[in-house]
């Protein structure tokens, strides 16, 4: 099964809130528990964005497009009813796969991530929770490790990449956190991505092993 690449000149219109929400019904209703759901999504693109050396504009979208809904399956290429949805879940996700690139380049004051959030004990309080965010961008780190390494061990990205460790990792150090320290990692995220986009586009980009 062959998928589309991505194209970063391409004129995808940003997903409205309504599609991102149909988005989220469409990938929640998948039969694979692997497939993601739309904060895991979120976080994912953005970790592909942001993956050192090779542009995601050269990895073929089949390298990384059946992720987002568990793999493709044998004898079927993917969980799908049908090819129509087939397209509407990847015509979706490469759109807004460019509206979070368009915001970093155009915009990125105004990009916000997806997290879930949960009310506190009071009515003023509300903690964020990127999980599953997390979670997903670490399944981007997972598809080229040897590019990551250096941004991880680097002594200006790594305390950048910390809670996506703390928070996205079985055995991260916030696994079993409570929600105010969660809440506080989450909260980072957010300013950390923009300062990683702006590392990756100055070259300023730690040695890569190999």
């Amino acid at each position: 099964m062959q998928y589309p690449h991505y194209n970063p000149e391409s004129d995808n219109r940003p997903l409205s809130d309504e599609e991102l929400d149909d988005l989220d019904e469409l990938l929640a209703a998948l039969p694979a528990d692997a497939a993601m759901n739309i904060e895991a999504l979120d976080g994912y693109l953005a970790g592909l964005l942001l993956t050192p050396g090779r542009p995601l504009a050269e990895l073929p979208g089949e390298a990384w497009l059946p992720f987002v809904w568990g793999g493709d399956g044998d004898p079927d290429p993917a969980p799908f009813a049908s090819g129509k949805q087939r397209k509407k879940v990847v015509m979706g996700v490469l759109r807004h796969l460019q509206s979070i690139a368009t915001a970093w380049a155009q915009r990125p004051q105004a990009w916000e991530p997806i997290f879930s959030f949960a009310d506190g004990e009071d009515e003023d309080t509300e903690y964020a929770d990127a999980e599953d965010w997390a979670a997903g961008f670490l399944t981007a780190v997972a598809l080229a490790p040897d590019a990551w390494t250096p941004w991880f061990d680097g002594g200006e990205t790594a305390p950048l990449l910390a809670p996506i460790a703390a928070l996205g990792s079985p055995d991260g150090a916030l696994a079993e956190g409570s929600a105010e320290d969660r809440d506080a990692a989450s909260r980072q995220i957010p300013d950390a991505m923009l300062a990683l986009w702006k590392i990756r586009q100055s070259g300023r980009c730690p040695p890569q092993i190999g």
